[in-house]
């Protein structure tokens, strides 16, 4: 029998997000087209894949033995496309976020999938990213994705890939240094300085709006050392950084204070990392690349538990906590 890509790609991406609503917006169709295309697969392979019942979608067990298979099909037809549609030119993903080193998680998913042709350039922030995809300037942009004034996202949609546990970093001088572990109510007399302008970050803003941080200081943006050197001199203020983040060393020195981060718990607040691309069904995926580009991300996320999320131990944003379950 000839395989239905368009088929195939439906059944990978439910399989994939365990979510007929994630796997329709994943591709750019309706709920009802991706259905209409799985009982078609499913009809012609005379199996069924997928399980849907009141407690949600689960794979069959010839639907685990068809998705590995499924996978290296559409990477091959991905590739068959790329050989007499792209002239060599790699897939653009603009990255934002700089001070929280957002370039380790996209080299994570990247060395899992050799061949993909990706050329990550620095992005100033989401604005600025989406605005270039939009544009067609940009394949796809990775960062932390939040709602935008006036519609300025629409015809974009994003996929969360990583849910990073969030430290709060802190001069050794501060008076909750000394602690093994912080709620982030015991940060409520610190100032809360941000990396940049305070409209700017809205993680921070949304944390300190649940939190009761009422103190909140912005800064110019010169770099992670010279942020990293405002807390270490100021035992007054703290800010949060994703707990991989590297940071740079502070060299110890008599009478000079250093810093540390401390683990966030009761609740853990988490750092919500997601792939923006350009939405529409006339271009779902309008680099050859990108389809394989989010299977590698999906992939690492199963390999290394990247998604993972308990609302009775973790805090999301609002807008993080639906795009997880929307």
């Amino acid at each position: 029998m000839d395989l239905d890509l368009a088929q195939v790609r439906a059944f990978v991406a439910a399989a994939e997000e365990l979510h007929f609503g994630r796997a329709a917006g994943r591709l750019g169709v309706s709920q009802q087209a991706l259905s209409k295309r799985l009982a078609r697969l499913e009809a012609a392979l005379g199996v069924r894949l997928l399980d849907r019942d009141a407690r949600g979608v689960g794979l069959t067990e010839p639907g685990r033995r068809f998705l590995d298979p499924a996978r290296r099909v559409l990477d091959q037809g991905d590739r068959a496309v790329a050989a007499v549609t792209c002239t060599g030119r790699p897939l653009r993903i603009d990255v934002w976020g700089h001070l929280y080193a957002p370039m380790r998680t996209v080299a994570q998913a990247l060395d899992g999938a050799p061949g993909l042709e990706v050329e990550p350039v620095p992005g100033r922030d989401l604005p600025s990213v989406a605005a270039a995809l939009l544009r067609g300037e940009s394949d796809a942009g990775f960062g932390r994705v939040h709602p935008l004034p006036d519609g300025r996202d629409a015809g974009l949609t994003h996929r969360l890939v990583r849910l990073e546990p969030v430290d709060a970093l802190l001069s050794t001088d501060h008076p909750l240094a000394d602690r093994d572990v912080l709620s982030p109510a015991d940060l409520r007399g610190s100032v809360l300085r941000y990396p940049a302008a305070v409209d700017r970050l809205d993680f921070l803003t949304r944390f300190a709006t649940r939190f009761g941080i009422e103190e909140r200081i912005g800064s110019t943006n010169l770099g992670l050392e010279h942020f990293v050197d405002r807390i270490r001199t100021d035992p007054s203020c703290f800010s949060l950084v994703p707990a991989d983040c590297p940071l740079p060393d502070v060299p110890a020195a008599p009478g000079r204070p250093g810093i540390r981060t401390v683990p966030l718990a009761d609740p853990t607040p988490l750092y919500a990392w997601s792939l923006l691309w350009r939405s529409g069904p006339e271009d779902a995926d309008p680099h050859p690349q990108l389809g394989p580009l989010l299977r590698a991300f999906a992939e690492e996320a199963r390999r290394s538990r990247w998604l993972e999320y308990d609302p009775a131990r973790d805090w999301l944003p609002g807008p993080d906590e639906a795009a997880l379950n929307p």
